[in-house]
C-alpha cells in the first residue's frame, strides 16, 4: 500500500489539505483577469496551490489556456523569451501542426527556427540572440496576440519570479515586461517563488516596475487543527490508526509547516504496522531531522563566523542583538555588521523577524542547529 503522505513535489488532490480561501480567492481572480501575487516562505505549497487551482480551471473554463513555466534554471533575459514563447505556442493547442501556423502567423519580424519532434509530440524554438532582445516586444505581447486572434484567454504562472531580477542590472527588462503586460486584456497572470524576500521587494517597492501588478495573497500558515483532522482521515483511510494527540505532536514537532508535516507523517506511517504510538513520533522526526542534516551543514559552511555567531544568539532568543552585552556574548561584531548579518540572513529565508524577535524560518535547522554549529 502506498503511503497516503507527499512530499517533494507539488501535492496531488489527495494529498491536498484546507486552504479553502485561498483557493477560491485565486481561482476567483484568475478567471477574472485579476493578476495575482503569492508570497510565503519555501515549502509552504504554493507551487501545489497554483496546480491545484489550474487544474480546475481547465476542466470548467474551456476557454482559458494555462501557460505555467518555471525559472528555476533560466538565468538569462534570452533564455526567457525563449522559454516563454516555446510554452505560450504549445498552450495555444493540442495539435503539432498549429504550432508551427502560430509562429508564422504572429511573428512580424523575428523569425524563429521552429523544430518539431513528433515523437516525443514536443516543440524547440530557437531564436537568433540579438534578434531576441531587439524584438522583444513580439515575445512579452505573443499571449496577448494569439487570444486576440483565437478568441480564449491565457492564465500564465510563472514560479520562481524573483529571478529576473538577475538578467540585468538596471532592472529594464523587468520595466519591458510590466510596460508590454499591464496592456493585456486576455492574458493573467499568476507570479511567485521561493525567495520571499525577493518577491516581496519586487512587487511591495514603490521604485520597482510591478508595484502594484496585481492582488497580493500572502500564504500562512495551515492551522494545526486542519492539520490533525488531515492526518488522522490519511491514516485512517490505509486502515491504520492514529490519535488526534499524536496527530497534533506530528504538527507541533513541523511546527505547521507543510513540507515537515507531510514529510514526518509519512515517515510515522512507514513505522507504523497498525497503530502509532508516541515513540514512533520520536523516532519518526529524528529520521526527518538527519534526512536533512548535511543540506543544513552546507548552509552553515557558507556562512561567515558572525553570521553562525548571529544564529547563535537568535537560538538563544535573545532579541537586542545590537546591544553591547549581546555582540560581546556572542561576538557579532559592530553593530553595522550585526544589521547587515540580519538583513543577508533574512533575505535568505534562514531568519524572519516577526514582532521583537526573530525566528528560524526553518522548524529542523532550528532543532537541529544546537548539534551542528
Amino acid at each position: 500500500m502506498n503511503s497516503p503522505f507527499e512530499f517533494g513535489s507539488t501535492v496531488s488532490d489527495k494529498t491536498f489539505t484546507n486552504r479553502v480561501k485561498e483557493l477560491s480567492r485565486l481561482k476567483s481572480n484568475l478567471t477574472s483577469g485579476v493578476n495575482t501575487i503569492i508570497i510565503s516562505p519555501r515549502r509552504w505549497g504554493k507551487s501545489s496551490l497554483v496546480e491545484k487551482v489550474t487544474n480546475e480551471i481547465r476542466l470548467d473554463h474551456k476557454t482559458h489556456r494555462i501557460v505555467i513555466i518555471d525559472l528555476f534554471s533560466i538565468n538569462t533575459e534570452e533564455e526567457f523569451l525563449e522559454m516563454y514563447a516555446r510554452s505560450v505556442i504549445k498552450a495555444s493547442s493540442g495539435k503539432l501542426s498549429e504550432w508551427l501556423d502560430l509562429a508564422k502567423s504572429t511573428f512580424k519580424r523575428l523569425m524563429p527556427k521552429l523544430i518539431l519532434n513528433t515523437d516525443l509530440g514536443d516543440i524547440s524554438l530557437e531564436f537568433d540572440r540579438a534578434e531576441i532582445i531587439r524584438h522583444k516586444d513580439e515575445i512579452l505581447n505573443l499571449p496577448e496576440s494569439i487570444a486576440s486572434e483565437k478568441g480564449f484567454k491565457f492564465i500564465i504562472c510563472i514560479d520562481e519570479f524573483q529571478n529576473i531580477v538577475n538578467y540585468d542590472a538596471d532592472h529594464s527588462f523587468e520595466k519591458a515586461m510590466r510596460s508590454y503586460w499591464q496592456r493585456h486584456k486576455n492574458v493573467t497572470y499568476c507570479l511567485y517563488g521561493s525567495k520571499r524576500h525577493m518577491i516581496s521587494d519586487i512587487f511591495n517597492d514603490s521604485s520597482r516596475a510591478f508595484y502594484k501588478f496585481g492582488d497580493i495573497i500572502l500564504l500562512d500558515k495551515i492551522q494545526r487543527s486542519e492539520w490533525v483532522k488531515f492526518i488522522v482521515s490519511k491514516f485512517k483511510e490505509t486502515n491504520k490508526e492514529i490519535s488526534e494527540l499524536n496527530a497534533e505532536q506530528i504538527a507541533k514537532y513541523a511546527q505547521d509547516h507543510s513540507w515537515y508535516v507531510q514529510q514526518l507523517s509519512h515517515y510515522v506511517w512507514l513505522l507504523t504496522s497498525k497503530e502509532v504510538q508516541e515513540e514512533i513520533v520520536k523516532e519518526a522526526f529524528d529520521q526527518v531531522k538527519y534526512s536533512q542534516q548535511p543540506l543544513f551543514e552546507q548552509t552553515i559552511e557558507n556562512l561567515s563566523n558572525t553570521q553562525v555567531n548571529l544564529l547563535k544568539a537568535v537560538y538563544q532568543n535573545e532579541k537586542q542583538l545590537t546591544s553591547t552585552a549581546v555582540m560581546q556574548s556572542f561576538h557579532l561584531g559592530t553593530p553595522n555588521n550585526v544589521r547587515k548579518n540580519i538583513h543577508t540572513l533574512i533575505q535568505a529565508d534562514i531568519i524572519d523577524k516577526v514582532g521583537d524577535s526573530y525566528i528560524f524560518m526553518d522548524p529542523v535547522f532550528q532543532n537541529l542547529f544546537a548539534e551542528i554549529a
